[in-house]
């Protein structure tokens, strides 16, 4: 029997070390749980909440931040700074990305240094980057708790920085890597998917200065139960002080963090996520989530004269001061409920390019060079009803379907259709277009061509190493092998099987002893000349963030114009992306991502296969003849293709339910 190797994949940056704020040593109760199951528990870092909705909360309202919320809020995290001795940067924004507000603190530092902490990836990557704006941290933090949170899961940059590391649990040796390994390296600023604010004023999804965040300080906002927007805090003792962007490097320290601290207390108790549904409520591979590693009490109101200023960002926010937040599905969100007809009953929503007319669609189903419009679109029906039957992994209560955004994109990149349930995080947009994208990607017969080309200065060595890393294989990227996300993931990790101590890197890895969260290898070396191209003032009040016209996240001049949307908003390295195949002929792919790795995993692969019976087409999310990634190996390790959940479907007893490629 050939042993395989599964990557689980994991998400953002995390916080520093002792050049940081001042911590305290405070213990945490933990919940165990029995693996790839949700539960319920006790204790943990969150605490309750005096306003604590009914878990099967509908996901829609009226519910918004306004001007007088906004405002209480950022006066309340002004106090918990004055408070502790510190100054403050603040951002909230509401749940689709929209700058509501960035508050300064007159001594608060004006930039922060990102840093792991880890001194062998300093000056690599973005690890030691330095300065980037304290405005475009806070705003990145904030983002975040909006976009990984909904109405059955509250997820911080605290657990953001818990999923993203070279070990879940961070500071456990020897475990496999976080299950959102890279996703810190989505809602890029370059990305063809998020919008610009020279774009809309209003419609999301909005973009994020430095992708998503691993460092504490940054919480989700809710109203009633729904989530309406985020805060984020960067904090210093004065402006002469830099700030640190990080992560947690040892969760089991349970450490307080300033700013986390700072952030929790600026919500008032009806603004604070419910605790049923807090990440410490939810676990993943039998591990429970971090939410908080304090509950301070709700801070007191200070006054805004005096203490600070509202200020504006450029490409972010166009004047300074507070605006109001909009209602998540409606049209001035972006996103709204899908009105065709083949979606009916399904609970779907879509996103639309003008606030004032609900048909705009940005994204329906078209066809492309190889794909009919029909069959984009049952690929879309058949995800979703596959979510629809689908238990979420990371959603409370046990037994909530799945909630997932599904895209396909063409031959050439271009997306064809994209559809997600109504509470799907909003991260998953973002995602799961990247997911479809990286695998379509490598699974080309242009891959090595391409890889090079992007900047064979610095990523020539990973894209060669990839190219001949398997056993008996001359060359893998030139499209006689399919790869899906997993697979890539698989050979993204710092070891390889992934978290195996002591074993070689995969080879689209940075060695472990340059790794960090902020320094991965392949996937951010693609990026990094254009996010570190926006994070720079001088860059910046050029640039102004508007799309060129030919948009990608990579340096591109020497890609064919047909092949540039490939690459149009940064590659994903965890599970749920495919390669669709007619016979043996690529011709498009799928991303799925939502409520858990596996699950996306599913969805994206029974709906190419039920997707093709509904139409009666050859379409497969495998090749006919050529070798799919889990019959290639390196000293007898093979790749894991696809995994779907165990007992996948709510009131079903079904199993093995994805055929094996």
């Amino acid at each position: 029997m050939r042993k395989r190797t599964d990557a689980v994949t994991g998400t953002c940056a995390v916080k520093g070390t002792a050049a940081q704020l001042k911590r305290i040593a405070m213990g945490v109760a933990v919940c165990l749980a029995t693996p790839f199951i949700l539960v319920s528990c006790g204790g943990g870092g969150g605490g309750g909440s005096s306003s604590e909705p009914n878990f099967n909360v509908e996901p829609l309202g009226t519910q918004s931040l306004s001007i007088p919320e906004v405002n209480d809020i950022v006066a309340r995290a002004v106090q918990a700074s004055i408070s502790r001795g510190v100054q403050s940067t603040i951002a909230v924004t509401d749940r689709v990305g929209n700058v509501l507000a960035v508050y300064r603190m007159t001594n608060s530092s004006p930039s922060v240094i990102i840093t792991s902490g880890l001194s062998g990836a300093n000056g690599r990557g973005l690890d030691g980057f330095t300065p980037v704006p304290s405005e475009l941290a806070a705003i990145a933090k904030a983002i975040t708790g909006a976009y990984l949170s909904s109405t059955g899961n509250a997820f911080s940059t605290r657990t953001a920085s818990q999923i993203v590391q070279e070990f879940f649990q961070p500071g456990e040796t020897g475990q496999p890597s976080g299950p959102l390994y890279g996703v810190q390296f989505s809602q890029l600023p370059c990305s063809d998917l998020n919008v610009w604010l020279s774009q809309n004023a209003t419609i999301g999804p909005k973009r994020s200065p430095l992708g998503l965040s691993a460092d504490p300080g940054g919480f989700p906002i809710y109203q009633e139960g729904r989530v309406v927007g985020g805060i984020g805090v960067i904090a210093s003792t004065d402006a002469g002080t830099q700030g640190v962007y990080g992560l947690d490097r040892d969760i089991l320290t349970n450490e307080v963090d300033l700013e986390e601290e700072i952030a929790f207390a600026a919500l008032p108790e009806a603004f604070r996520a419910p605790a049923q549904i807090r990440a410490n409520r939810i676990t993943a591979n039998g591990q429970t989530f971090q939410f908080s590693n304090t509950t301070p009490a709700v801070a007191g109101v200070a006054a805004l004269a005096g203490n600070g200023n509202f200020v504006a960002v450029t490409g972010y926010k166009t004047a300074a001061g507070v605006i109001a937040g909009t209602s998540y599905g409606t049209s001035q969100s972006g996103y709204v409920a899908t009105t065709a007809p083949a979606f009916n009953g399904l609970n779907t929503f879509t996103l639309i390019t003008n606030p004032a007319d609900n048909t705009s669609v940005r994204f329906p189903p078209t066809a492309g060079a190889n794909l009919t419009q029909a069959e984009v679109q049952n690929i879309l029906v058949e995800g979703m009803k596959t979510a629809n039957r689908a238990r979420a992994q990371i959603r409370n209560p046990l037994g909530s379907p799945a909630e997932v955004t599904v895209s396909v994109v063409d031959l050439d990149g271009d997306i064809l259709g994209l559809v997600r349930s109504s509470d799907a995080p909003i991260f998953g947009t973002d995602v799961s277009v990247q997911k479809a994208r990286s695998a379509l990607s490598f699974s080309s017969a242009e891959a090595l061509t391409d890889f090079t080309a992007i900047d064979a200065g610095n990523h020539a060595a990973f894209a060669n190493a990839m190219d001949t890393f398997f056993t008996g294989q001359a060359s893998s990227l030139n499209g006689s092998k399919a790869f899906s996300a997993r697979a890539i993931g698989n050979v993204h990790r710092p070891y390889f099987p992934d978290g195996e101590v002591g074993t070689p890197k995969g080879p689209l890895s940075s060695p472990i002893s340059q790794w960090s969260p902020f320094n991965v290898g392949f996937q951010l070396n693609i990026v990094t000349n254009k996010v570190l191209g926006t994070l720079t003032a001088t860059t910046r009040a050029a640039n102004q963030f508007s799309p060129p016209a030919a948009l990608t996240c990579v340096d591109d001049v020497n890609i064919p114009a047909g092949r540039q949307s490939r690459f149009a908003n940064g590659m994903q390295i965890f599970p749920g992306g495919f390669p669709i195949y007619k016979g043996d002929t690529l011709v498009g792919a799928i991303g799925v991502s939502g409520d858990g790795v596996d699950q996306d995993d599913m969805i994206g692969y029974l709906g190419v296969i039920n997707g093709a019976t509904a139409v009666g087409s050859t379409m497969r999310p495998f090749p006919s003849t050529l070798l799919t990634a889990n019959e290639l190996s390196n000293s007898g390790e093979f790749l894991k293709y696809v995994q779907c959940p165990q007992t996948p479907f709510n009131n079903s007893s079904e199993q093995n339910v994805c055929p094996a490629p």
